[in-house]
């Protein structure tokens, strides 16, 4: 199994379609109708829908530090820094994200890329 992945409003379009080239399953808020959603209520939509949400936004990665604070489940947050990652890392550790984990393995959890 796989994990598939919910792209954030601002993730850069070259992200989801190099993962798509490589047979990743990845949603985009926008596909979802989720383009207008706050942060809080995108890491929801995402968890409804089983997809570990990628951002590069800081406050998304402050919502999922508080949730696991306080306990609330979510299907996982992959975090990359605008600054710091380009599209080609991104897509190269977001696929070896989606091919190596299990979705279990990402429940409650962040993951922080570049992983180099």
């Amino acid at each position: 199994m796989s994990i598939a992945l919910s792209m954030d409003h601002h993730v850069h379009g070259a992200i989801t379609q190099g993962l798509r080239q490589r047979g990743v399953d990845v949603l985009t808020a926008y596909e979802d109708g989720a383009s207008q959603f706050d942060d809080e209520r995108l890491l929801e939509r995402a968890t409804q829908l089983g997809r570990s949400l990628f951002s590069q936004d800081v406050d998304l990665l402050a919502i999922a530090h508080r949730w696991l604070q306080v306990g609330r489940e979510f299907a996982g947050l992959v975090f990359g820094p605008q600054t710091a990652l380009t599209i080609s890392q991104g897509v190269r550790d977001l696929e070896l994200i989606a091919r190596v984990f299990d979705p279990p393995d990402k429940l409650d959890h962040i993951e922080f890329i570049p992983y180099s």
